[in-house]
């Protein structure tokens, strides 16, 4: 543990569950003297009850609260004593920063803020742009996907006629969306569910 110095790393306190912001709070208050940054990584999540949807949030790492700090012995006193902070991540010895190479994707997920947010993937009867191949820059709406292949179903205006074709899902994109139809909005799914 450095007992001075500039460098500010990451650390995880143990903390007693669903008190994690609570925690923010007392380290605002107790730590205000210090240089001290906290991340409680959050993700969205879609639950359905009684037929309807619900978007709630929760923490990512329950029991966690990421801190970014010049760790001292003098801190790390001082964080052990706050009421349901159970301990600062340690070895045998003394706290352990967290690794770059682990703290970089929670760091990527989380650089518009807290909260991991949704990507929208637009389903049946949602607009797309063909973006590659023959029908580059032709719109149509999605009639299926089929997940499996990785083909999306698109009826087009072609030659002056509707026509359906198959299309690669890498060669169309909802980020060119001109405009969207009247039909119910988009389903929404967690980044690490993005198929097209």
């Amino acid at each position: 543990m450095r007992t001075g110095g500039i460098a500010l790393q990451w650390y995880a306190l143990f903390v007693k569950t669903g008190e994690e912001e609570t925690m923010r709070s007392f380290l605002n208050i107790i730590c205000q003297e210090d240089r001290l940054e906290v991340l409680i990584p959050k993700r969205m999540l879609q639950e359905r009850r009684g037929g309807k949807t619900y978007i709630k949030t929760k923490v990512l790492f329950p029991e966690y609260v990421l801190i970014r700090t010049e760790m001292d012995y003098n801190l790390y006193y001082r964080l052990c004593q706050i009421p349901n902070v159970y301990t600062v991540i340690k070895n045998e010895q003394e706290p352990v920063p967290i690794p770059e190479e682990e703290m970089a994707p929670i760091l990527a997920l989380t650089r518009y803020g807290e909260v991991i947010d949704f990507s929208k993937v637009y389903r049946e009867g949602r607009e797309v742009r063909v973006i590659s191949g023959p029908l580059k820059g032709l719109e149509g709406l999605i009639e299926k996907f089929d997940h499996r292949k990785k083909r999306v179903k698109i009826s087009l205006d072609f030659m002056g006629e509707k026509r359906t074709v198959y299309i690669g899902a890498e060669d169309v994109s909802v980020d060119h969306l001109v405009k969207q139809t009247e039909k119910e909005p988009c389903d929404i799914l967690p980044d690490s569910s993005l198929h097209i």
